[in-house]
């Protein structure tokens, strides 16, 4: 049973499609990592697919992530008659397009401070949201690097206290879930450009990493990231308690990421299927160690 099922245009450019088997897959995972801030007080939200670049510009993002950015722009219609429209390239000419004013995110834990911006929230705020989300890459490969993939995040909102007591439980749960799943996982340090490469928080960065990713061989599958209290600085998130800025971070589970360890790790969907199933069957048994995972 193949493992894959991208078309060959699709998987060259970065959006394989995803067969009956692997489709089930990813929604049995999404469904048990959604589960999980459910069960620690998590609100489900959907967020829009695009977000307005002049927001994104405002969260430094051109700056700290260009070589991943991707934007949206509609046809000038006004030009057709002087431009050349998707010519044999497949392409459209940038005198063909309007402005691009919408931002394709990759992550989805920005919209939910966007969405967020200028309110007060309670100290232990928890939002859960499953986005698409998009990176201009290098290269792509199959479900390992996409141009468009779904991204769960569990994302935490409040007091520092509980932006850090997020990422110290959801890294035990992810640890406990792969073990169970005969997942062998390192956690490594990463780096996310959250502020000015030259400043005083930079260093702090180096000393204090804000993004951990939990690897499978050489495919980071998952990441805890802390952005102390930087969004909610840019967004005027403030808490309810002191009206101070609030703190954030979250949690994120790369769907497809997950497909690709689990089927490299168990042989085929069947396989994986059954291991995520057996796990979930088990967490519910009296006395279980793993804790809830559905």
């Amino acid at each position: 049973m193949s493992v894959t099922t991208p078309t060959s245009v699709g998987e060259t450019r970065g959006l394989p499609s995803l067969g009956p088997e692997a489709t089930a897959l990813l929604r049995l995972l999404d469904d048990t990592f959604e589960s999980w801030g459910v069960a620690a007080g998590a609100r489900p939200m959907t967020m829009p697919p695009l977000l307005p670049a002049a927001d994104l510009a405002r969260l430094d993002y051109y700056d700290n992530f260009p070589h991943q950015a991707v934007v949206a722009a509609p046809l000038a219609l006004e030009r057709r008659e002087t431009s050349a429209f998707c010519d044999d390239t497949g392409c459209f000419p940038c005198d063909a397009l309007e402005p691009a004013a919408f931002g394709l995110p990759s992550a989805s834990c920005y919209a939910v401070y966007l969405d967020h911006q200028g309110r007060q929230v309670a100290d232990d705020t928890l939002v859960t949201v499953c986005s698409w989300c998009f990176r201009k890459e290098t290269h792509y490969e199959g479900m390992r690097r996409q141009l468009g993939f779904r991204m769960r995040e569990i994302v935490a909102i409040g007091s520092r206290e509980h932006a850090e007591s997020h990422l110290c439980d959801f890294t035990e749960r992810i640890h406990s879930f792969a073990a169970a799943l005969d997942l062998p996982l390192r956690k490594e340090a990463a780096c996310d450009p959250f502020f000015d490469k030259g400043g005083s928080k930079a260093v702090l960065q180096r000393l204090t990493p804000v993004k951990h990713e939990f690897l499978y061989e050489d495919l980071a599958i998952a990441s805890v990231n802390t952005h102390r209290n930087f969004f909610g600085d840019r967004c005027a998130i403030t808490l309810e308690s002191t009206g101070g800025p609030a703190f954030t971070s979250c949690v994120a589970f790369g769907l497809e990421r997950w497909l690709s360890a689990l089927t490299r790790r168990h042989g085929d969907w069947e396989a994986a299927t059954r291991a995520v199933l057996d796990v979930r069957t088990a967490a519910t048994a009296p006395g279980a160690a793993v804790g809830p995972v559905s």
